[in-house]
């Protein structure tokens, strides 16, 4: 079997992904960046090799002959890469988001559609273990039928990786909804078999600020969890516009009532999901580390820490709990020979129209929102 040629689009915080799709002789070969960043042209060579190809020429880029390409670039690039790919034929992974508008998502389902090109999308949390045993837990009952979902998550980090550069502004993001949401909002459209219909939300800009702008602290030390508490932050984008917490409630097609908090000024970093059903509660509590376990709660209680079924999730190397070798290996195989895949291009649309609709009640005072309905002859190729 020949290795794949994979090419890769951005080289940044997540550039590591593409390193487990590097197999030279045994199916896949990394052989090609495109990225304006000269400094990352030097990482990818240390990384894939001298004799690899890096530049910052698109043209030339798709003249290379590859089988596929990571799309890695920043959010608001990914829907003109991915069509550009698509219509040369390239196989393509696409970062999650899938785009910043839904008209976006759209479009590259059309040209995807069009072209028959394989579209693949990033949504790694299908692939982490702690969610697809929540998912198994709940497809075969253990709680009866879901009924209602949320989704906690606490984004410790958001003044070193949200606030300090491109995230932080409208015009790059849209929201947060997006780059962070788009994976909650996923995932509980994902256990609970639905995607949102009606949304409605509220938001606001209630620590970061203008004031704590200056210079950026080297990426090193915004690593650092000695950097406390959120106010004393400095190095943070001037020119932020979007918000610091967000919290939406949505109605999704089959009835179920879903709600998603997004916090990121608080002092931890990690995402708790609980589903309430006819006949039981579950939740989890850690995202893969050491010490994760899935809680139920299927009898009558008072309070209970501890439930009446506990699931534990052992960790798994690679990155984001072993998602990430999951992900990429499904990348691969699909990118041979098609077939069923864990994530969905149809999914990642309604994921990204979810948290547009969010981010538009919540700048609309609640105002509700009806999410647009994706082209049934688009899904129809997808889903059938």
């Amino acid at each position: 079997m020949s290795d794949l040629a994979i090419g890769v689009i951005g080289y940044g915080l997540r550039g590591s992904l593409a390193k487990h799709a590097h197999h030279p002789g045994e199916g896949s070969r990394v052989v090609a960046l495109y990225d304006p960043d000269p400094a990352a042209h030097e990482r990818f060579r240390a990384d894939f090799g001298a004799d690899v190809h890096v530049g910052d020429d698109l043209e030339a880029f798709l003249r290379l002959g590859l089988d596929a390409v990571f799309v890695l670039s920043p959010d608001h690039m990914h829907e003109e890469h991915a069509v550009t790919l698509l219509e040369a034929g390239i196989a393509v992974y696409l970062e999650k988001p899938m785009a910043i508008t839904t008209e976006g998502c759209d479009r590259v389902l059309r040209v995807a559609q069009k072209t028959g090109g394989r579209l693949y999308l990033g949504h790694n949390m299908r692939h982490m273990p702690f969610v697809r045993e929540m998912k198994r837990l709940i497809d075969s009952g253990a709680i009866g039928e879901p009924k209602v979902a949320w989704c906690r998550h606490f984004v410790g980090h958001g003044g070193d990786f949200y606030f300090a550069d491109w995230h932080a502004e409208r015009r790059y993001a849209t929201s947060l909804l997006l780059q962070k949401g788009a994976h909650d909002i996923d995932v509980l459209h994902w256990l609970c078999g639905s995607y949102s219909r009606d949304v409605t939300g509220m938001g606001d800009r209630l620590v970061y600020d203008v004031d704590q702008a200056g210079e950026e602290a080297p990426w090193w030390q915004r690593r650092s969890l000695d950097r406390w508490p959120p106010k004393s932050l400095t190095g943070l984008n001037p020119r932020m516009d979007v918000e610091d917490v967000s919290m939406i409630l949505m109605r999704l097609e089959n009835g179920i009532l879903a709600s998603y908090q997004q916090c990121h000024f608080t002092p931890d970093y990690w995402r708790n999901y609980t589903i309430i059903g006819t006949e039981g509660r579950i939740e989890n509590f850690g995202n893969g580390e050491p010490g994760t376990v899935i809680r139920i709660w299927n009898r009558r209680h008072n309070y209970d820490a501890e439930g009446d079924v506990v699931v534990p999730i052992e960790p798994e190397t690679g990155g984001h709990g072993g998602a990430d070798p999951r992900i990429v290996a499904e990348f691969l195989r699909y990118v041979r020979s098609g077939g069923a895949t864990e994530t969905s291009p149809i999914a990642a649309r309604y994921a990204v129209a979810t948290g547009c609709a969010g981010a538009e009640s919540l700048r609309a005072g609640g105002t509700p929102v009806r999410v647009p309905e994706a082209d049934p002859a688009v899904v129809a190729y997808f889903e059938g």
